[in-house]
């Protein structure tokens, strides 16, 4: 006969970690329309009664604090305010969420983080003591954290966070030996049977592609496979997904699918002259042509990746082959990377995902820091940083 399991040891959540936790629940209902603002989510309880709750889109303008205030009403004085990020202290499209908050009357105030806005950074938190309400931080700072590292990249160093993901067999290869016969002469193999990865892995990536600004590829991989490279959750989002080139010769074609869906969403980055025929019948189709001017053979990545920090763009995911992934982590933009490895062997037909001499690699070896493994379906999928981006290095 079964029995109950024993509860003795089973730890209770309190009731802040409970408000926190639908604090990050409703946060994340912005995923996708934020930009370029973080996500945050807030709650409003008294009396052990949810009274008030909100979060903020870019679009409603409103910040979370006060969607949940105005869902109080007076019923917010002498009420604890949870919420994922620090109430701002300065205006910009709206006023001070810290005064707000103030007015209303709150008593309590419990953070999961600090604003890692230099305009705020604690300052919010200080005009919020002043006026006597008590600030507690630190709840579920680490998923607050996660939640809006992007935001936290972008803020301080005015560069997205660029998170490269790739797949890979468990013997390294980028490219199964069938799928790399199947782009020359011949019946080309389907679709499904050149992925390395597993139906749940690709399901994950398209969340990856919902949650970014922006997607970048090289033209290696739009010459060889003919992507789309679109955000199929078809879940809302406030901008498109930014679908970025980097084609140094601009051979993108125009029959592509990738021109042929352009409707002001397709970026190339180049070397070629921006008033060429090519660059010019691009325009006509909907790509925007973009050349960098730093010296060298090859559009300098460093130079594109602050070009997208300019317009705006958070979030950028890197979906290359080996040549643009080598080149991506050698110049130093890739942030975070996640690699799928698929229970799969390709053998010496695959295609490394570097290429060179061993010296050459050694030298060029990073460390990922604060990696995770999780299961993804059969594969699984290794998470990791190359910096801290709530730090700049």
């Amino acid at each position: 006969m079964n029995t109950p399991a024993s509860t003795t040891n089973v730890p209770t959540a309190t009731p802040d970690v409970v408000y926190m936790e639908r604090a990050l629940e409703l946060a994340a209902g912005g995923i996708a329309l934020t930009s370029p603002n973080p996500m945050v989510g807030a709650v409003l309880v008294r009396d052990g009664i949810v009274i008030g709750e909100g979060f903020h889109t870019y679009d409603g303008i409103k910040h979370a604090e006060v969607l949940a205030l105005e869902a109080a009403g007076a019923s917010a004085r002498g009420a604890t305010l949870y919420i994922n990020l620090e109430p701002c202290c300065h205006t910009g499209r709206t006023g001070p969420c810290t005064q707000a908050v103030i007015a209303a009357g709150v008593a309590r105030v419990v953070a999961a983080m600090p604003d890692p806005n230099p305009a705020v950074a604690g300052r919010g938190f200080k005009q919020l003591r002043a006026a006597g309400i008590e600030v507690s931080t630190g709840l579920r700072e680490a998923e607050a954290k996660l939640l809006n590292e992007a935001f936290a990249r972008w803020i301080v160093s005015r560069k997205p966070l660029v998170t490269l993901k790739s797949a890979l067999t468990l013997d390294g290869q980028l490219v199964l030996p069938h799928a790399k016969k199947s782009r020359g002469k011949g019946p080309r193999i389907p679709l499904k049977d050149r992925w390395i990865s597993s139906p749940e892995s690709r399901a994950e990536v398209q969340s990856m592609r919902h949650a970014s600004d922006a997607l970048m590829t090289g033209i290696g991989t739009v010459l060889l496979d003919d992507p789309f490279l679109t955000d199929r959750t078809e879940m809302p989002r406030r901008r498109k997904l930014l679908r970025v080139i980097m084609d140094s010769q601009l051979r993108l074609p125009l029959r592509s699918n990738l021109v042929r869906t352009a409707d002001g969403d397709v970026l190339v980055f180049t070397r070629s002259k921006e008033n060429s025929p090519k660059a010019r019948a691009l325009l006509r189709a909907g790509v925007e042509v973009v050349r960098l001017t730093r010296r060298g053979s090859q559009p300098d990545l460093v130079e594109a990746i602050e070009e997208l920090g300019r317009r705006n763009i958070l979030s950028v995911l890197l979906e290359a082959g080996a040549i643009l992934n080598s080149a991506a982590v050698a110049a130093g933009i890739v942030d975070k990377m996640r690699v799928y490895f698929a229970p799969k062997f390709a053998g010496s037909a695959g295609k490394s995902p570097r290429a060179g001499s061993a010296s050459r690699q050694i030298q060029s070896v990073k460390k990922l820091q604060d990696v995770t493994i999780q299961p993804s379906g059969p594969d699984f999928a290794i998470e990791g940083y190359l910096r801290d981006v709530y730090r700049n290095r």
